[in-house]
């Protein structure tokens, strides 16, 4: 059973940092993509960044592109995501996700692992 869990969430000012956590569990992740993924109040959730465990060639969404960047550790089975230079508009519940594949999908539908979310507030 793939488990995912995030951490790192928490309450930071326009232009702050943070680093969210996601720590997997269960299985042999060198065949896996993990991703994030975060969900606005009202909206949809949508694609953040995504980075496969063997080779490290991660992809971004544009709205993030050059602020966010995803990174694995291998010895852990984490994956993290810096964010800096935060803006109140990536104020989100955050998610990591895992899909078993190397291939990298945006399509949250893609995914079939899921954590259970951590919730970052940028304000103004």
């Amino acid at each position: 059973q793939v488990q995912l869990v995030e951490s790192g969430g928490g309450l930071v000012q326009a232009g702050g940092s943070l680093r969210l956590s996601c720590a997997a569990s269960g299985r042999t992740f060198n065949t896996y993509t993990m991703a994030w993924f975060r969900q606005a109040p009202g909206k949809e959730r949508e694609f953040v960044a995504a980075i496969n465990w063997s080779v490290t060639i991660p992809y971004y969404a544009d709205s993030v592109k050059g602020r966010f960047t995803i990174s694995r550790d291998n010895t852990k089975n984490t994956v993290y995501l810096q964010m800096n230079s935060l803006e109140p508009e990536d104020t989100a519940v955050y998610y990591c996700a895992a899909r078993a594949s190397l291939v990298i999908r945006t399509a949250q539908g893609e995914y079939g692992y899921w954590g259970q979310g951590t919730q970052v507030t940028v304000s103004p």
